[in-house]
């Protein structure tokens, strides 16, 4: 399947696509900024689906419309604009659209809306591989309540927000806020003895780094959105193998004195790939495909590190991080980065290799005491 998104606003353009994707697994999405972009599109490629804005540069979308409608009276045609009086929805209706959304929009809304407006016809069922290769060129989604991408790009300017900024952003989240009051009403967290009441004093308490990483820890937990069984135990042992090497990068951080939040970061990241695959071969599975244990396992091997890296890239990671996560995975014989050292010992830790010969040489490197950390 492939769609259109005429937008002149890239936000904008960039939620409409992300929302496109979520509905349409393996969905291939052009995004024109102008009208005369959007009609070059259209000379080239034949489209399944069409979003077009109202006001652009060089035009109206009514004018994209008014051209597919010449030559196709079936394809489903959303426009989305800032206009929401009467006439402008009249006259939009007049020119055949299937759907007209106002701005700015509601995510939620947006989804739903359109999941009720497009019935948009499926094309043969694809081989799993086909599948998993499709899928691999669209915008990547997990299945979670929580955006795994927005709690990175939230990471990414934690210097600038305040624990009254997050909780007015996360105030509906209810599992969120419930296991922020958890974490910040433990006993590592409780120093007056009193209770923290709100999700603003649970933040505060914590600091906005770590519970920026307690929110990426439960939006990377896809095991509840997954209803093929088998893929919701493989989701919830590569979560908590996930969890278990984030635990042990901050230990091994925090002995070597360094700031352990960049390296739990990258712990909690580090099976970006295999949630990812897991979520297409869902999709297989819910479509009717036949998915044999072997199978799901087979793809997890393969198509794990071309995931995880296209997440990398989608999600704008820095290169130091995207670094650090990767040497959980590997780690050259030469290399000598501290922090990726760290990283590797704390895979091999978290695998319950801690006694292997390779996990002790890291921790010589790293001028740790082997034997302390072996009874730890």
């Amino acid at each position: 399947m492939k769609a259109l998104i005429l937008e002149d606003d890239v936000l904008v353009a960039e939620l409409l696509e992300t929302v496109v994707a979520g509905l349409y697994p393996g969905v291939s999405v052009n995004i024109a900024g102008t009208l005369a972009e959007a009609v070059q599109c259209t000379g080239k490629h034949r489209f399944d689906l069409f979003i077009a804005d109202w006001n652009l540069p060089d035009g109206s979308g009514l004018e994209l419309v008014r051209q597919i409608r010449g030559s196709d009276r079936g394809v489903p045609i959303v426009m989305v604009s800032g206009r929401s009086d009467r006439e402008s929805v009249l006259r939009a209706a007049h020119y055949g659209i299937d759907g007209y959304i106002t701005k700015p929009f509601d995510v939620k809304l947006l989804h739903e809306r359109l999941a009720k407006l497009l019935k948009v016809e499926q094309a043969e069922p694809l081989s799993l591989d086909e599948l998993l290769k499709n899928s691999l060129e669209t915008v990547i989604q997990l299945p979670s309540d929580l955006d795994p991408a927005d709690i990175v790009e939230l990471m990414s300017r934690q210097e600038d927000l305040s624990p009254a900024q997050l909780a007015e952003r996360w105030r509906e989240e209810a599992s969120l806020t419930a296991r922020l009051l958890d974490v910040a009403n433990s006993s590592s967290f409780r120093r007056s003895g009193k209770p923290v009441e709100s999700l603003r004093d649970a933040i505060g308490s914590l600091g906005v780094p770590l519970a920026l990483n307690q929110a990426l820890a439960l939006s990377l937990d896809v095991s509840n959105k997954l209803q093929h069984e088998p893929l919701k135990s493989l989701a919830q042992i590569h979560h908590e193998q996930a969890l278990q090497v984030a635990k042990e990068a901050q230990r091994l951080a925090i002995s070597l004195k360094k700031t352990s939040i960049p390296f739990q970061k990258a712990g909690l990241l580090s099976r970006l790939g295999e949630l990812a695959v897991l979520k297409v071969l869902n999709q297989f599975a819910a479509a009717g495909g036949n998915l044999e244990a072997d199978e799901a396992e087979r793809a997890l091997a393969e198509w794990a590190q071309s995931y995880g890296n296209r997440l990398k890239v989608q999600w704008r990671l820095p290169l130091g991080l995207r670094e650090l996560i990767g040497a959980v995975h590997f780690l050259p014989n030469d290399s000598t980065r501290e922090d990726r050292l760290i990283m590797r010992a704390a895979a091999l830790m978290a695998a319950g290799q801690q006694n292997s010969e390779a996990c002790r040489r890291l921790l010589r490197r790293l001028g740790m005491d082997v034997e302390d950390h072996q009874q730890e």
